[in-house]
Order: structure tokens, then C-alpha cells, then sequence
């Protein structure tokens, strides 16, 4: 990863300034979500733009995105290399390893916006549905990842009791991405830190496979 060393940062006192606050970096996603869904994206030349990517990088947000193959966030924000941080799990779920990228991209990059995305039909929460209402025995690592994000399930299943499988996954996968922006934003000391101060926003989206697009949950 390219940034600031620890040694500059401790030297200046401060993180990079943001190249877009909060809210224009939020802005700035949901224009070009809005250009995807219309299939209008901005025209991109890649070539020009490398060599100044060589020295160095500042994307204004930071997306814990699903690891789902049917949703890109570069193309779905329509936004060009060095725009976006972006780290990416099944059932984008906050940890240890993806917290600490996002600090990074918080602390030495200034990204001034988090976004926990989330999507329509997302495996992973399905998964843990079926956990939930069957005992299902997944192979491999898998259980490791479903007791990640099952407290969503048995959450809505606590205030709406056990729904039909489909509306279960589909309200579970809202829950679980304001779960995790949640962590995010309470995530001490570096997150919360600068949530509390103003510096920076997290927020959650809810990816439509079907439109393409990005309903913003919890801002």
C-alpha cells in the first residue's frame, strides 16, 4: 500500500486533508451510481492518468464491499483507479485484517468516507439463514464465517420472528450492514476518533443485482 510512513504522520500531527469532506465524497458515489444504472458511465483513459497513481495515493472513500463476483464497486460508483479503498469479504463483515485496512485508509490515505455495502441475494447471509432455521452443517471454514454474521439473523428473528427463507435473508442482509457500520463507527481508537470529531462518515448501502443500484442505508 502506498501512503504516508508513520514517521511523516507522528512528524505532522495530522492525517492527509481529504480531497472530498463526507458528504461530497457521498455525493460523489451516488452520481456515479446513478451514471451506472443509466449505462452512462464517465469515459475513462486509463493510460494518462498511471503515472501520477505511481507516486502515490488519495481516494476520498473507503468500501467494505461483499466479495460477491456480481458487484464491482469501481464500476458500480463509476470511479477511476485511486478513487476508492476497497476491501472485500463474503458477507462484508468487519475484521481484524479489513478494520486495520480501513484505518489505514482513514489514517495515512485521509478518506473522509466508509461505506459498508451490501447486496441483494447475498450468499452468505442466506447461508446463515439456513443455519439459523435448519442446524445446517456448512464443510470447511465456513462456520467460521457464518458466526460472523448469524447475531444479524437471530436479531431480526428476535423483533420479527422466523420469516419465509427469502424475506428472512433479504431483511438479515439490511440488518447486518448496520451492524457492521456500527462497528465501524464506534471502532476505537482511530474510528471513532474522528466519527466524533466530524472528519469522517460511515454509512451503509444496500447494492441492487437486479437495477444496479445503491440504496444508501443508515447515513
Amino acid at each position: 500500500m502506498a501512503g504516508l510512513p508513520r514517521s511523516s504522520l507522528a512528524a505532522s500531527g495530522a492525517r492527509p486533508t481529504s480531497r472530498l469532506n463526507a458528504s461530497e465524497a457521498l455525493n460523489s458515489l451516488m452520481a456515479g451510481n446513478a451514471r451506472y444504472v443509466a449505462n452512462q458511465p464517465n469515459a475513462l483513459s486509463y493510460v494518462p492518468g498511471r503515472a501520477a497513481l505511481t507516486t502515490g495515493q488519495s481516494p476520498f472513500a473507503i468500501i467494505l464491499s461483499c466479495a460477491d463476483s456480481r458487484i464491482t464497486p469501481e464500476f458500480a460508483f463509476d470511479q477511476r483507479p485511486g478513487d476508492l479503498f476497497v476491501t472485500r469479504v463474503a458477507g462484508n463483515y468487519v475484521t481484524v485484517d479489513s478494520l486495520a485496512t480501513i484505518e489505514y485508509g482513514v489514517e495515512f490515505l485521509g478518506a473522509s468516507l466508509i461505506m459498508v455495502l451490501g447486496h441483494t441475494s447475498c450468499g452468505a447471509l442466506s447461508a446463515a439463514v439456513e443455519v439459523a432455521r435448519n442446524a445446517t452443517v456448512l464443510p470447511g471454514s465456513l462456520p467460521k464465517l457464518v458466526a460472523q454474521v448469524i447475531p444479524a439473523v437471530e436479531r431480526v428473528k428476535a423483533e420479527k420472528g422466523m420469516l419465509p427463507p427469502a424475506e428472512m435473508a433479504a431483511a438479515s442482509i439490511i440488518e447486518n450492514v448496520r451492524e457492521n457500520v456500527e462497528r465501524l463507527r464506534t471502532a476505537a481508537p482511530l474510528l471513532s476518533h474522528y466519527a466524533e470529531r466530524g472528519e469522517i462518515n460511515v454509512v451503509g448501502g444496500l447494492y441492487h443485482l437486479g437495477t444496479g443500484q445503491v440504496e444508501i442505508i443508515g447515513v
